[in-house]
Formats: C-alpha cells, sequence, structure tokens
C-alpha cells in the first residue's frame, strides 16, 4: 500500500467507522472534525505544493500543523479555546492511526511537541449580557432578506432554549415542536432534554421553516448552508461571523454589547436572566443540561446585582451591614479596651 493510500484509508475508517459506530459522535461533531480536516488538507497542499491525493503521513509534521493554527488564528481569528479544540480533533486521528500502525506513532510523537495556548482562567467570571442588550442584538437582521431571516430565528432560539452552539447546529427540523412549544436538544455525552421555547421564538420558527423548509421534512438538519448545490451542516465558524456582524452592528447603537459576541454568551445571558426572575439554581442546571450540579453555582457568584438588591434590603431593615456604619460595643469603654489589650483596668 502506498503511504497516501494508508493515509487516506485511515482517515476515511476515522471519519466513516471510528467515531460514528466506535464513538458515537453526533453526525454534528463528525462534520466539524471534517471540516478542520477539509481547511488543513487545503493548508497542507498549498504549503508543500502537492496534489491532494499524494499527500502522506509525513506532511503532517510539527512545522505544518502549527503553521496551520497561526493562520488560522490570523485569517478566522481562532481564539485559544478555539485552537486548542482544533489541534486536539487534529490529534486524536493521529492516535487513531497509531493504534492501528505502532510505526506511525512517531507522527503522533511529533504533533505532541505543540503546546496548548494559554487560555485565561474564566471559573469564576461570567461573561453575560442584559436583556435589553440582548434584544438590540436580536433586532439587528434584515428579516425582509432571507439570510436575515435565518439569523434571527437562529439567535432567537438559541438565546430563549439556551442551548449550546454544537446543540443548535444538531438539531433536526422535527425537534421542535411547535403545539407543545418545547425543542428536543442532544447535550454533551449525548445528553437528552427538552426545553420550553416561548411563542415569538415560535413565530421567528415559523417564518423560517416556509423559506427553508418547504417541503416539511423531519429529519433534516434544521440549519444549513449550501455547498457545491448541495445542503451540508451549518459550521460554527459560520455562526461566529454573523454574531460578530450583529454584535458590531449593535454596539453603534448600545454601548453595552460586548465587542466579542460569542454563541455561548447567548446562552449564559438567558441563564441569569432566568435566575434574577428566580428560578431555582437546581431547574437551571437541568434546563442548560449540566452533568454537574455545582457548575450553575457561577450564576449566583457572579450576580452582583442580586447582591446588591440584597444588601441594600437588609440596611433598610436593620441599617448599614457595613462594619465602620456599626455603633461598637467597646466605643467609649476605656476599661473594656484596657481588657482587651490585656492591661489591667483602671
Amino acid at each position: 500500500m502506498k503511504k497516501s493510500d494508508k493515509f487516506f484509508t485511515y482517515l476515511r475508517e476515522f471519519l466513516t467507522v471510528f467515531l460514528p459506530k466506535q464513538r458515537n459522535y453526533s453526525p454534528y461533531t463528525i462534520t466539524a472534525v471534517q471540516q478542520v480536516w477539509g481547511m488543513l488538507l487545503s493548508h497542507v497542499c498549498a504549503k508543500t505544493g502537492k496534489r491532494l491525493e499524494n499527500l502522506e503521513f509525513s506532511d503532517f509534521n510539527y512545522t505544518t500543523v502549527i503553521g496551520f493554527l497561526d493562520e488560522m488564528e490570523a485569517v478566522r481569528d481562532w481564539k485559544p479555546a478555539t485552537r486548542n479544540h482544533r489541534l486536539s480533533r487534529i490529534r486524536s486521528f493521529f492516535r487513531y492511526a497509531a493504534k492501528l500502525d505502532p510505526t506511525l506513532v512517531i507522527h503522533l510523537a511529533d504533533l505532541s511537541r505543540i503546546k496548548r495556548k494559554k487560555e485565561v482562567d474564566k471559573s469564576f467570571v461570567l461573561e453575560f449580557m442584559s436583556l435589553e442588550t440582548v434584544s438590540v442584538i436580536l433586532n439587528q437582521p434584515d428579516t425582509s432578506t432571507k439570510m436575515g431571516v435565518r439569523d434571527a430565528f437562529f439567535m432567537t432560539l438559541m438565546f430563549d432554549s439556551a442551548a449550546r452552539d454544537c446543540e443548535m447546529l444538531s438539531m433536526r427540523l422535527c425537534d421542535l415542536d411547535v403545539k407543545r412549544k418545547v425543542v428536543f436538544l442532544l447535550g454533551k455525552g449525548n445528553k437528552p432534554r427538552y426545553v420550553p421555547i416561548n411563542q415569538t421564538t415560535i413565530q421567528h420558527y415559523q417564518q423560517y421553516a416556509k423559506l427553508y423548509h418547504p417541503s416539511g421534512d423531519g429529519t433534516v438538519s434544521m440549519f444549513y448552508t449550501i455547498h457545491r448545490g448541495e445542503k451540508t451542516y451549518m459550521s460554527d465558524d459560520n455562526v461566529a461571523r454573523f454574531l460578530r456582524k450583529y454584535g458590531k452592528q449593535a454596539r453603534i447603537i448600545c454601548q453595552d454589547v460586548p465587542e466579542n459576541v460569542h454563541p455561548h454568551m447567548f446562552r449564559k445571558s438567558r441563564a441569569m436572566s432566568l435566575y434574577r426572575s428566580g428560578m431555582p439554581l437546581s431547574i437551571i442546571s437541568e434546563w442548560l443540561g449540566h452533568n454537574d450540579p455545582d457548575t450553575t453555582l457561577i450564576y449566583a457568584r457572579a450576580d452582583t446585582e442580586m447582591k446588591r438588591r440584597a444588601i441594600e434590603k437588609a440596611e433598610a431593615i436593620g441599617g448599614s451591614v457595613l462594619p465602620e456604619a456599626e455603633v461598637r460595643m467597646w466605643d467609649g469603654n476605656e476599661n473594656m479596651i484596657r481588657q482587651l489589650l490585656g492591661i489591667s483596668p483602671k
């Protein structure tokens, strides 16, 4: 077997057998992996001058792959988290290939030298927007155009359901039930859940479905793009692009709109709005599909406005809670002060 034949044989088996049948990955995740490899293959062809069918394992070395990641970071504005995620997808194939053929371990070892980009620790920082700010962004798409209808529905549904980006992109048309006013989401680890949606979201959906799903085939992907005349899964990069676009437009109107509006910010903003409206954290955890309920505690830690209102309420009932403003029992009592300091009373 030619080296190029081995490379593409393993890559095809990785995408068509290993990921869907052995790892049980969702169709969206597999498509996302295919998209990363599509970009990487194009990059390697351009850098090596080789035709696609002549590429082999040795062409995907430390220099080539890190060059690809740097280029995507510059051209597509990949953040450290995105870059690290894409690197993991690339290396996962080489781990698979090395198990099939131990002689390929050398290529895996070479790519293992690529260090992950350091990410900002945001475990105690919650990026979220107020309902008013979200509303400004949701009103940016031009719904007199077909694409504007799609973008408006996507953002409205994503906010209303607090869905992850991957949950949105793996959704099928039948996953939204107009009569029951719920949407079915398949979360991390294939964990399913139903989330209620409001009437405004349903109205957006009905307008969207007329334009994008006239046949009413419930088995097809809810959101798609046309590539070479065929429907394909919409990529997360595509979502990131139109969110940045509308975020930039909205920021001209409202300065509270963050400079970098991204999908997860909609999810966090929705969760915070539910928390502020009085929904218990345990229910919010179920709503978000968190495996660990403690993950949801960040909303309680981050909500300074609720803390402020609690302080104001306490002060209204019993005076200031600040130590400096309290009447201290030792003020004016010289004997007590001397006792505290270990000095004999007068």
